[in-house]
């Protein structure tokens, strides 16, 4: 009988808080001697302004910033990645999704606006620099940052994912996704419009809101469940004994649906700007 065909997915993954446990642009403002609630303050104030594209905000700041751009140099870049707190499993997860779920075959892939400095330093020895897409610097002769060649954030990273399936021939209904905060959102509705499968690795409302399945864990490896029940289609008893037979054990799986709600009194007036009644005549 006749091998069955092997199914080909994308998995792609963001980096910072998705499969770490802080963010590049904290890690680096300590390692240059930059208040970490200065660097908050000026990424919160460009998301608020929408300066940027969501995730983008280090990126920004390397290159106009006159006090990061002054201080930071591609080695810096290294040893973020070097000192960044990865997640638990990434190499495990890389090589299951490799070859080691019968009859399927998983492309592993970082999508991320962080720059690949960091994301290749970090992941050095575990996910190969091609299958790494993050922002791209040019640099000066002295070392400085001059230009951004390439920034995966927001649209950026449906663009990128896009080009994956092309050169992958790999249909959209093939396609895995998982992400943490705001600048995963293009992606995901991109992902999930087109018959996709979308996981949120945190508890972030604009995520998972969006994503088909939400996973919380210290284990990277965690994102495999929801992948062996929806996708390669297991019952929970065959996950579990999947798990074990890699020398893991579920201690815990509790599968919890979040609903949002604002309350208040009814009855209660509905209060209108000052100056806006006008507007209601």
């Amino acid at each position: 009988m006749a091998d069955k065909p092997l199914k080909r997915y994308i998995f792609a993954s963001d980096f910072d808080q998705t499969l770490t446990f802080n963010d590049s642009g904290y890690v680096l403002s300590e390692l240059v001697g930059i208040p970490v609630s200065e660097f908050e303050q000026k990424a919160k104030g460009m998301a608020e302004l929408n300066l940027v594209q969501q995730g983008a905000e280090l990126a920004y700041l390397l290159l106009h910033d006159p006090e990061f751009r002054s201080r930071v140099r591609k080695p810096h870049l290294v040893e973020v990645g070097k000192r960044i707190r990865l997640k638990d499993g990434i190499e495990k997860l890389y090589r299951i999704l490799e070859n080691g779920i019968e009859d399927h075959h998983f492309d592993f892939y970082i999508l991320s606006a962080a720059p690949t400095e960091v994301i290749q330093s970090a992941l050095e020895g575990i996910v190969p620099p091609e299958h790494i897409f993050g922002t791209e610097f040019r640099y000066t002769p002295q070392g400085e940052i001059d230009t951004i060649t390439r920034a995966t954030a927001g649209y950026g990273k449906v663009a990128a994912l896009d080009q994956l399936q092309t050169n992958l021939q790999v249909g959209p209904d093939h396609v895995i996704y998982v992400g943490d905060g705001r600048s995963d959102i293009h992606v995901m509705l991109h992902v999930n419009v087109r018959d996709g499968f979308t996981i949120a690795a945190s508890e972030a409302k604009d995520v998972t809101q969006i994503a088909k399945r939400t996973v919380l864990s210290a284990s990277a490896l965690a994102v495999l469940a929801p992948i062996l029940e929806e996708i390669v289609g297991w019952k929970k008893l065959r996950i579990r004994q999947f798990f074990e037979s890699h020398g893991l054990l579920i201690q815990e799986w509790d599968r919890v649906r979040t609903d949002w709600l604002t309350l208040r009194p009814a009855g209660q007036d509905f209060a209108l700007p000052a100056g806006s009644e006008h507007n209601l005549q």
